[in-house]
């Protein structure tokens, strides 16, 4: 059963577990060795997805439970524009606290990744911070109001599962780093596919001078971008990671030009946009496939990951961009 439910976990998209207040079966593959949490129907024709990627299920925690907590801690807002290009951006809009998550954010963009997930003409996606910072974490007030350790692991289960499903979104991600990007704002940058960064910009895993650890899964993917020696000094050390030095351990996939000395390079946002269009520039279908070979590949076990691939192959061979493609000899132009 899990075989097969591993090679078709990344082939649709799904927002059931984002409605965890809406009557849903779950089951934990938990003993498995990717620990993927979803179950599927098998019928001799087709495959039904039953649950989205989360990492825990309403076995783990009740979600209706926490966001009624977190909504009680209002500000800011997340806002999402979708452009005709297919291209979407994602705004975390709290400037009066540099951008830092307010509960009600938080919920927030859970709702906004839930309406990326069903984008079905969507190909890549900008996270960016309001007014020019990019995230400063969690808003301290509600944090304090939160303080009992039952409610931190609910909120700390709750952002884990929406930016594991941000990052495996159909959707080619850049995080466009602004000012800074401090704590849980610096996870975020993380639960992207790439890193740009402005510059004077900086990144920073500030848990420790708040007593912590990352809770949002940022301490995992850090791990996967730069390494656990890195990790180490990042985390331990809280280090600044400033452009140059985010290029150098590879936290960082680009520096961005600074609109006030070259103005022919256009806005962050622009550059940022067509940085972008070089991983984008295609069909959807296909951009969303290529996004769903590498997922499987970063995450499932190599057998697993081969079907998968296989399987995905199978959605656009001799269908209509790939025989416009043989039709125009694409290939060697």
């Amino acid at each position: 059963m899990f075989i097969c439910a591993a090679r078709h976990h990344f082939l649709r998209s799904s927002h059931i577990c984002g409605s965890w207040a809406r009557p849903t079966n779950f089951t934990s593959c938990c003993n498995t060795s990717v620990k993927i949490f979803f179950t599927v129907t098998c019928t001799p024709r087709t495959w039904q997805r039953q649950t989205s990627s989360c990492v825990y299920t309403e076995k783990d925690f009740n979600q209706a439970e926490i966001v009624e907590k977190l909504q009680a801690f209002s500000g800011g807002s997340i806002d999402l524009s979708k452009q005709d290009s297919g291209i979407a951006v994602l705004t975390i809009n709290n400037p009066s606290r540099m951008n830092a998550f307010s509960g009600t954010m938080m919920v927030e963009l859970e709702e906004k990744v839930s309406q990326l997930e069903q984008w079905t003409h969507g190909k890549g996606l900008i996270v960016q911070g309001a007014s020019g910072t990019f995230c400063s974490g969690s808003d301290l007030n509600a944090v304090k109001a939160i303080s009992k350790a039952q409610d931190g692991m609910k909120m700390c289960m709750f952002m884990q599962n929406t930016l594991t499903r941000l990052l495996r979104l159909s959707l080619i991600s850049v995080a466009l780093v602004e000012g800074r990007a401090l704590g849980g704002g610096a996870e975020l940058s993380t639960a992207c596919d790439f890193r740009l960064m402005a510059p004077g910009s900086v990144i920073q895993f500030v848990h420790k001078h708040m007593g912590l650890v990352p809770g949002w899964g940022g301490a995992a993917r850090l791990i996967q971008l730069v390494g656990s020696q890195n990790s180490l000094k990042l985390l331990g050390g809280a280090s600044k990671v400033d452009p140059e030095f985010g290029l150098q351990i590879r936290l960082a996939d680009g520096v961005l030009q600074d609109p006030r000395e070259e103005e022919s390079a256009g806005t962050l946002l622009q550059q940022a946009e067509k940085w972008l269009s070089h991983c984008t520039n295609g069909p959807p279908a296909v951009i969303q496939a290529v996004k769903k070979v590498v997922l499987s590949g970063r995450e499932l076990p190599l057998a697993d990951a081969l079907r998968t691939e296989k399987d995905v192959f199978g959605t656009l061979w001799g269908g209509p961009t790939n025989l416009q493609a043989l039709a125009s000899q694409s290939k060697h132009k």
